[in-house]
């Protein structure tokens, strides 16, 4: 049974920074170990992404690439960059990713992971009291042993008792539409594009360009199971394979003050119970399918010969059930460097209420015309 009242002592810092530089490899797969088309497809589910280059098997044979090749966010399914080991009973809100990416992540490719602790910092928070921020070097490898990309992941651990109590949250209303306000949403789903095979040469772009918003919600429990299932949990196994997991990781799950009823604490994304048991309102999204959505208005926006090389995401506010979300993006510069031709684009996804809940920087290599031509 979870410690449900754990609260964040000396004694449990010391204990996780026993952990930091040490390399951690996995037991078992996480979810996903494979690139194929099954697999991006579900993924591409679990957050709306309707991309043809990713989800239409005659497209994508026909095209020039000739073969699958995931959107760079389907690392979260081999291994959710969004891990605080150690701590068991404190709860853990991941709160952003600084994703690199080297290589295309192509049909056939087999991947594996490690993750290494590699900071530990203790701080006060408005919302929890004292916190601990720890930091994990994520890093994913093909079949031939290459470096595909690398995710610095930052989760905020907090006791579960000090966040219900302070209740910086408790004033969230959850969202409510007017029909014309749903028609709108409705209306920019329709207004959404995605480049695909017209290349989006790098000299036709120019700083100050917008992305065409990509939107999401309003944010249903149905959204919710659909990323679950395209992208695995850490969590989610059944009977005794969940059980077996508990005695491997005691205090990871958590139960119902009301009930007694133990369970994961992913539920705090499902159930409003749940969530309210640490503070918040109501069931809210994954950190990491928002960020998923962002490599979503990119991939949209750059085309099938675009790459995606850097996506950084700061999670900076809770995105309830009902929210909806907006993704966003304005070019900031363009560049050459190592032969790249490089493109810094300003992300942020913007809600119903005006609030960013998400930003960070990301960078794209695009075609050129001087390359089509040869």
């Amino acid at each position: 049974m979870a410690e449900q009242n754990g609260e964040i002592t000396e004694e449990k810092i010391d204990e996780l920074k026993k952990r930091l530089h040490v390399v951690w490899k996995p037991r078992r797969p996480y979810f996903n170990t494979q690139v194929t088309k099954d697999a991006i497809r579900h993924f591409c589910d679990g957050i709306g992404d309707t991309n043809p280059f990713y989800t239409d098997e005659d497209y994508v044979r026909k095209s020039e690439h000739g073969v699958f090749i995931a959107p760079p966010c389907f690392l979260y399914s081999v291994y959710w960059a969004a891990q605080g080991r150690g701590m068991p009973g404190i709860h853990a809100w991941h709160s952003g990713n600084d994703w690199e990416f080297y290589l295309p992540l192509v049909e056939g490719d087999s991947l594996t992971y490690t993750n290494e602790l590699v900071d530990v910092q203790v701080k006060k928070s408005e919302m929890a009291g004292t916190t601990v921020i720890q930091y994990h070097d994520i890093r994913y490898y093909n079949q031939r042993e290459e470096l595909v990309a690398k995710a610095l992941d930052w989760v905020v651990r907090a006791g579960r008792q000090s966040s219900r109590d302070r209740g910086k949250y408790a004033d969230i209303g959850l969202a409510t539409y007017t029909p014309p306000e749903i028609k709108k949403i409705y209306a920019d789903y329709d207004a959404e594009e995605i480049r695909g095979a017209n290349p989006r040469y790098w000299e036709g772009v120019e700083p100050e360009d917008k992305l065409t918003p990509v939107v999401k919600g309003p944010l249903s429990r149905r959204d919710i199971y659909a990323w679950l299932i395209g992208a695995g949990s850490p969590f989610m196994r059944a009977h005794g394979l969940a059980l077996s997991f508990l005695k491997r990781h005691p205090g990871t799950d958590m139960a119902d003050s009301q009930t007694g009823i133990a369970d994961v604490p992913e539920l705090v994304h499902m159930e409003d119970t749940r969530a309210q048991e640490i503070g918040l309102p109501g069931a809210y999204d994954y950190g990491c399918q928002r960020i998923s959505w962002l490599g979503n208005l990119l991939t949209n926006w750059m085309g099938d010969d675009g790459f995606v090389k850097r996506l950084k995401g700061s999670l900076r506010r809770f995105n309830m059930v009902g929210d909806t979300t907006w993704c966003q993006g304005k070019v900031i510069k363009k560049y050459v460097e190592n032969g790249e031709h490089l493109v810094d684009i300003d992300c942020w996804a913007e809600n119903q209420r005006g609030e960013v809940t998400l930003s960070g920087p990301a960078t794209v290599r695009l075609p050129t015309k001087e390359t089509a031509r040869k």
